[in-house]
């Protein structure tokens, strides 16, 4: 499984770039894919202090509401 980062799609976009993971390694990025094990990677780094947290938040879809 791999995580994809587009920070076109990310909710958060403008908020949080200043202090998301991706752009204090990489700079702003177009996109980018994270497998499973870079993903763990960049947890265990946050976890310890020595980068800040992936705060990218993709949109969901709402629930569904009938009229009545």
């Amino acid at each position: 499984m791999t995580t994809r980062i587009d920070c076109d799609t990310c909710m958060v976009r403008g908020l949080h770039c200043h202090d998301c993971v991706v752009m204090v390694l990489l700079g702003p990025p177009p996109e980018i894919t994270i497998d499973d094990d870079e993903m763990a990677a960049l947890d265990v780094l946050a976890s310890g202090g020595l980068v800040p947290p992936l705060r990218m938040v993709e949109p969901v879809a709402g629930p569904v509401v009938e009229s009545a």
